[in-house]
């Protein structure tokens, strides 16, 4: 396994000027598996599509029998709405997808 001590500094779109220092390969991992399931328009993914979706994409390493992979997800999702990476699709339910950046 990676070295767990190597740490990636996360924001959030919900807490301006808050970070955050996670796990670089856990992060990245999950980043993978976010961007490679999200569409690239609108209307996206719901929060909880998403997660299914990315389940079988994540390392057994990481996040065995998906544990802690929501937790990991709203992580992700937050920073890379944060850096528009990803954007929120109008309305409710939530809906997420890739934005051409």
């Amino acid at each position: 396994m990676p070295d767990t001590d190597d740490k990636i500094t996360i924001e959030s779109i919900t807490s301006p000027h808050h970070t955050e220092r996670v796990n670089r390969a856990k992060y990245m991992a999950m980043r993978e598996a976010l961007m490679t399931i999200l569409p690239g328009s609108p209307p996206g993914l719901t929060v909880v599509e998403a997660k299914d979706a990315l389940l079988p994409h994540l390392s057994e390493e990481y996040f065995p029998g998906g544990d802690k992979a929501g937790w990991w997800l709203k992580a992700v999702q937050l920073d890379l709405e944060a850096k528009s990476i990803i954007k929120r699709g109008p309305g409710s339910p939530v809906r997420l997808f890739k934005t051409s950046k």
